[in-house]
C-alpha cells in the first residue's frame, strides 16, 4: 500500500484519501455509461472521521469498479470502448487534468456472513437499487457493487490542517505517557511543522487562506 501511494503522490506530496461507495447505487440491468451519468458528483464518501469537504482539485487518483456487469457496458452508444475506456472518461470529466487510472472488474464484494448486514431494503440480492422495498432482510443481500479509489486531492488539505491545528490545542505535554517513547517536546513541535507544511502540498488556488487565519486565530 506504501508503494501504491507513492505512485500517486508528487510534489512533495505523501498522503493520499480513500474514498468508497459501498454499495455503488446503481440499478439492476442498467448500462456502465448509463450509471455513471446518473451521478453528476461522483457518490463515494471519503473513509475517514474528519469531516468530508468537496473535493475542488484532484492531482491523481487510481480508481476500481466491481460488480457492474461489463457485457451490459458493451451494450450502449459506447459499444466500441471498454468498460475501463467509459470509467476513465467519467473520471476525466469530473477531475479535468488529473492522472487518473481505472479499472472494472466483473465480480462484485460478496457479503456472506460476517460482513456486518446494515443494507437497505431498497436493494437486491446482488446489492442492486430496486424500486420498492425487498420482502427480506438485509441478510438476505449477497453481494455489492463498489466503487472504491485512493486519490491525492484538495481535501487532505483541510484533514491535515485541522489534525496540526488540535495537536496544536490539545497540550499534549500534560499527558506524561505520550513521551514515554522518547519523544522529546522540540521533536513534536517539529512534527507538528512538518505536518503544516504537508498541508500546504494540498492547497489549491480555490482559496483556503482565509480559514487558516480563521483557524489561527482561534
Amino acid at each position: 500500500m506504501l508503494h501504491f501511494a507513492d505512485s500517486l503522490t508528487f510534489s512533495g506530496r505523501k498522503v493520499v484519501a480513500a474514498w468508497a461507495a459501498l454499495p455503488f447505487p446503481a440499478l439492476s440491468g442498467s448500462s456502465l455509461p448509463d450509471v455513471l451519468s446518473a451521478h453528476q458528483d461522483v457518490p463515494w464518501q471519503f473513509l475517514s472521521s474528519w469531516k468530508q469537504q468537496k473535493v475542488s482539485c484532484c492531482f491523481a487518483q487510481s480508481v476500481v469498479l466491481r460488480g457492474i456487469c461489463q457485457e451490459k457496458a458493451t451494450r450502449s452508444s459506447l459499444h466500441s470502448e471498454s468498460p475501463e475506456e467509459v470509467l476513465q472518461q467519467y473520471f476525466h470529466t469530473q477531475f479535468p487534468g488529473a492522472f487518473s487510472t481505472s479499472h472494472v472488474l466483473q465480480q462484485p464484494c460478496h457479503t456472506q456472513p460476517p460482513f456486518p448486514k446494515f443494507f437497505s431494503p431498497l436493494l437486491s440480492r446482488r446489492g442492486f437499487l430496486l424500486d420498492k422495498a425487498q420482502d427480506f432482510s438485509s441478510a438476505g443481500v449477497e453481494s455489492i457493487p463498489v466503487l472504491a479509489a485512493l486519490q491525492s486531492c484538495s481535501a487532505l488539505h483541510w484533514l491535515l490542517w485541522g489534525l496540526c491545528q488540535e495537536l496544536r490545542v490539545a497540550q499534549v505535554q500534560r499527558w506524561s505517557s505520550f513521551f514515554t517513547s522518547g519523544l522529546e517536546q522540540e521533536e513534536f513541535q517539529e512534527a507538528l511543522e512538518e505536518i503544516q507544511t504537508l498541508a500546504q502540498c494540498y492547497e489549491t488556488a480555490f482559496g483556503a487562506d482565509g480559514d487558516e487565519e480563521e483557524g489561527d486565530s482561534d
